[in-house]
């Protein structure tokens, strides 16, 4: 099965550790250390974001480094940015609304 980056990133687990190696590579037990789930389950997220290409993995000695390949998530990102507009424009929306309320109400401020 293929898998790709959207796959990577749907499971909330797998975005934490993406968020965690964003800022330096670390091996599978401190990884591990940052969620009250098993190590095998760690494993199993870990394989995962490998077949999707965002995590890579570095030998240093004994120890299993994990990387981050922060330029395989850009199709991610670029898909989301293509609706930035929209969200903003309904942000937007929405705070001139709580605007007109809150002028409409002034004695609950």
């Amino acid at each position: 099965m293929r898998r790709d980056v959207f796959q990577a990133i749907a499971d909330p687990k797998r975005r934490e550790i993406i968020e965690l190696l964003a800022k330096e590579p670390l091996t599978v037990n401190a990884i591990a250390e940052n969620f009250n789930i098993s190590r095998p389950a760690i494993s199993k997220h870990l394989k995962i974001l490998k077949e999707c290409e965002i995590v890579d993995f570095k030998k240093e000695g004994r120890e299993r480094f994990c990387f981050i390949k922060p330029k395989n998530l850009i199709p991610a990102f670029m898909w989301i940015d293509r609706y930035r507009d929209l969200w903003e424009d309904k942000l937007d929306s929405f705070e001139d609304y709580l605007a007109k309320l809150q002028a409409k109400n002034p004695s609950d401020e």
